[in-house]
């Protein structure tokens, strides 16, 4: 087009009105967002840090890390000095952390005969990926800190296909078997020693509530020890899995389980039909 250049400074224009038109997605400051590389940069460095290779030398990269994420909590809050102190005392908590991922690493070996060594989980499970990020953004959580939390356990979602909402409580020994499409919300509590298959959904009875929920209980407690199949969704806040239970797959619950009961989904039948040869 002749005019293509004077037609673009056009739209450009009425781009950049619309900037002014009211809307609240134009009133946020960006400067303070934290960039999404660089967030995805700093989860996998962290999570270097928690199972680094056998002569690491800590240091170089704690401080590399401990500068991007104390930069980022800095721009987020307006408070630079606020940031560095939140920095020095989520490192401080790396210790812990690293001591639930080796239960989490231990839990991957024993639940799994496919396992051929802890190199080959900590390398190529995608579900202690995620569950190792989920650690570490929880205690970013637990200091209250905007954003930066469900952005690293977004980006392990987008990695791995599981979503584990920070504020989640999750006990010791946790695995996530295969992994792909399980969902794990914001108030789920889940006990020590558990097992999750792909497809499981932790969630919610309704969203329809919207805001009027924040800060409620809306998703299940999961005990000690609990087994869950592919596929099964466990919903509602006062839903409560009981110690030792096993619950099949496909299965719906929507109501408390005692302990040590197996659930089995059975409305379900398969129909064989031999083909006949052409």
């Amino acid at each position: 087009m002749d005019n293509f250049e004077t037609e673009l400074e056009a739209v450009t224009d009425a781009i950049q009105s619309d900037y002014h038109s009211g809307r609240i997605m134009d009133s946020l400051d960006s400067r303070r967002f934290p960039d999404r590389d660089a967030v995805a940069r700093l989860t996998v460095t962290l999570r270097q840090i928690i199972f680094p290779a056998v002569d690491s030398d800590p240091k170089e990269a704690v401080r590399r890390s401990a500068g991007e994420l104390s930069g980022m909590i800095g721009r987020i809050l307006g408070d630079a000095d606020r940031g560095q102190q939140l920095t020095l005392t989520f490192f401080r908590r790396i210790p812990e952390v690293r001591a639930l991922a080796q239960t989490d690493l231990q839990a991957a070996f024993d639940g799994d005969p496919a396992a051929a060594s802890f190199s080959e989980i900590i390398l190529a499970y995608p579900g202690l990926f995620a569950v190792t990020v989920y650690r570490l953004a929880h205690e970013l959580h637990l200091l209250e800190i905007p954003l930066l939390p469900r952005m690293m356990t977004e980006y392990a979602h987008s990695v791995t296909g599981i979503d584990i909402h920070p504020g989640a409580r999750i006990g010791s020994s946790f695995f996530i078997d295969h992994g792909t499409g399980v969902v794990i919300g914001e108030t789920t509590v889940i006990g020590r020693g558990v097992k999750l298959y792909q497809g499981v959904t932790l969630g919610g009875l309704s969203t329809r509530g919207g805001q009027a929920l924040r800060g409620k209980r809306r998703h299940p407690t999961i005990g000690d020890n609990v087994t869950i199949y592919a596929n099964a969704s466990i919903l509602g806040g006062d839903t409560i899995i009981g110690e030792n239970s096993v619950i099949g797959a496909n299965a719906f619950i929507l109501a408390s389980v005692a302990p040590n009961t197996t659930v089995t989904a059975i409305e379900q039948a398969l129909r064989f039909q031999t083909r006949k040869e052409k």
